[in-house]
């Protein structure tokens, strides 16, 4: 079983790295739209500084939501899903794996651009390292909750528009907590609460959303 995982792992990696334009353009959109935040707001730093960390949030939920539109897609178009539903190893397993992979590939570079970002901004080391720590949580959930809706809307038109609208609403604890943390920083408080609420949402979405996201695909080939 290890060295299967090792190779799914291998080949999912190579696979992800060379269809880059499905988590380069993320990126790049990420960069894009925190970056346009002062035009469309105001230039004066001081309110920036506290206003960005929620721009910032938005902006990784809006590129999460953007590289994870057709996370299956491929997978369902050559019927690649299809020999893996009659593969002796649970679908689960590829999922999870798929899983690690994208948040690897596409959301550990819009965590690194943290640091030149704030820098930019000109915002705390505190409040850098609250962001960087709040992503890190956040992150995986967002990916998770993504996949959900990707897998629920596989095959229907318009897959982006109503991926969306299935899990724009499953995503506000998570922005709430991860803003929380940032604010609670700022202001000298204990950053214990939300930290341990966005640890558990993390670890429930880890545990239980993979066999979720592998019955939503059962239920899609099935029909």
């Amino acid at each position: 079983m290890l060295s299967i995982t090792k190779m799914m792992f291998y080949t999912e990696l190579v696979l992800r790295l060379r269809h880059s334009n499905e988590w380069l353009y993320s990126i790049g959109f990420f960069i894009l739209v925190v970056s346009l935040f002062p035009f469309a707001m105001t230039p004066d730093p001081h309110l920036l500084q506290k206003i960005i960390p929620g721009c910032i949030w938005i902006a990784a939920l809006l590129a999460s939501l953007l590289s994870i539109d057709f996370m299956f897609f491929i997978d369902w178009e050559e019927g690649n899903l299809d020999q893996l539903l009659l593969s002796p190893h649970p679908l689960a397993l590829f999922i999870t794996i798929k899983l690690i992979v994208q948040w690897l590939v596409a959301e550990l570079p819009v965590i690194f651009l943290i640091l030149p970002l704030s820098w930019l901004f000109q915002l705390s080391t505190a409040t850098q390292l609250a962001l960087i720590f709040g992503l890190l949580l956040g992150t995986p959930i967002l990916v998770l909750l993504g996949s959900l809706g990707a897998a629920l809307s596989l095959g229907l038109r318009q897959q982006g528009v109503l991926l969306s609208l299935l899990i724009l609403p499953l995503t506000l604890p998570v922005l709430i907590f991860g803003v929380t943390i940032v604010q609670q920083t700022e202001a000298g408080l204990s950053i214990v609460g939300p930290c341990a609420f966005l640890a558990g949402i993390c670890i429930l979405a880890l545990v239980c959303l993979p066999f979720v996201i592998a019955g939503a695909l059962k239920i899609g080939l099935d029909d």
